[in-house]
């Protein structure tokens, strides 16, 4: 039994990489006012790049469990120039089930993941591509140029993540990385083949390997709407790309134990110290407190550390699907239209 895998037959050459094509996955939430303008985008986007290259396209816009008209407006998207895939979800699974999904339902050999909020520039897509097919690289990330515009906090809280994710780690994350990516078609499907259910995109495209490389840029103002994104759900989001990724926190717990023992025991030798010098003893209700509720409260985050790791373990055993698909609308540039209605789970 092999417990590794050859991709190396999906190798591509600048002569070969044109006849896998490319799939653009757009997963979507709540995107009804800007769709339509990302669609024509993308239209002018894939006639560049089919007279460039000769490279066909798809876009694959995945509904995840949107409460606006994104799934109606999305439904009636012409494929012009490129094919349409629709994937709607049965509900919100957030954003790394609709990649996934995107992913599992993509065509075409290589795979780009951009956002559905206009702030990802499609103008730029051709860079990318320009990389996989003229370069060879098999994944070309994009990562924010600068953090000027945001407040002094959050850069340090965004420097602080990516510290603690790439504490000991093989594999390094590279800082301010999104999920605005292309990927080469064995890059793709070595993605495919990860067989755990709590993802982290950014971290699974690092840790695949084969030849990577950055492309700084600058997102767009967002078109319309507002961020889903509060703090809340960032932090909780940071949370899960840690414990899902890396094991850091379990080591950052370890040190922190090894450091408060290390602690307790000069304090104990400055007591034993004080009483063999002096014969007094120092008053010990204060000192005894203070550490009680010390130790106690590094006890409760160490648990509560423990506890979002055994929450994943409990989350890989029960296997459960990643989404479920409720519809899927597929129309081809060529003229033809299929749709159908699925209620089996996809992993």
């Amino acid at each position: 039994m092999t417990l590794g895998s050859d991709v190396s037959r999906l190798t591509t050459t600048a002569s070969s990489a044109a006849a896998k094509g490319l799939s653009i996955v757009v997963p979507l939430y709540n995107e009804a006012a800007g769709l339509a303008l990302l669609h024509e985008r993308l239209i002018g986007l894939a006639r560049t790049l089919k007279a460039r290259y000769s490279l066909t396209c798809e876009v694959v816009y995945v509904d995840d469990g949107s409460a606006d008209d994104t799934l109606a407006i999305a439904r009636a998207l012409k494929p012009d120039a490129l094919d349409v895939q629709v994937v709607s979800l049965s509900r919100n699974f957030g954003k790394e089930a609709a990649l996934m999904a995107g992913l599992d339902h993509a065509r075409l050999g290589a795979i780009l993941f951009m956002d559905g909020d206009g702030q990802h520039p499609p103008d730029l897509v051709e860079k990318l591509v320009a990389h996989w097919i003229d370069d060879g690289y098999d994944v070309v990330y994009t990562a924010k140029a600068h953090r000027d515009n945001e407040s002094f906090l959050r850069r340090q809280a965004v420097h602080g993540f990516y510290a603690l994710i790439n504490w000991g780690a093989r594999q390094k994350i590279p800082e301010d990385a999104g999920d605005f990516r292309l990927l080469s078609p064995r890059a793709a499907a070595a993605l495919r083949q990860l067989p755990e259910r709590n993802r982290f995109f950014k971290g699974l495209s690092n840790w695949i390997g084969f030849r990577q490389i950055r492309v700084d840029y600058e997102p767009a103002p967002r078109a319309h709407g507002v961020t889903t994104f509060s703090p809340g759900r960032l932090i909780g989001l940071s949370i899960e790309g840690l414990t899902s990724f890396s094991v850091a926190p379990l080591r950052f717990a370890s040190l922190l134990g090894v450091l408060l023992a290390i602690s307790a025991f000069l304090f104990g030798l400055t007591i034993l110290w004080e009483v063999w010098t002096t014969g007094k003893q120092v008053p010990g209700y204060p000192s005894l407190m203070i550490g009680m509720m010390t130790i106690g409260g590094v006890q409760l985050i160490m648990i509560g550390i423990v506890g979002e790791y055994i929450g994943k373990i409990l989350s890989e055993l029960k296997a459960r699907p990643i989404y479920f698909v409720a519809e899927h609308n597929e129309k081809r540039a060529d003229g033809e239209t299929t749709a159908s209605t699925e209620r089996t789970a996809a992993e």
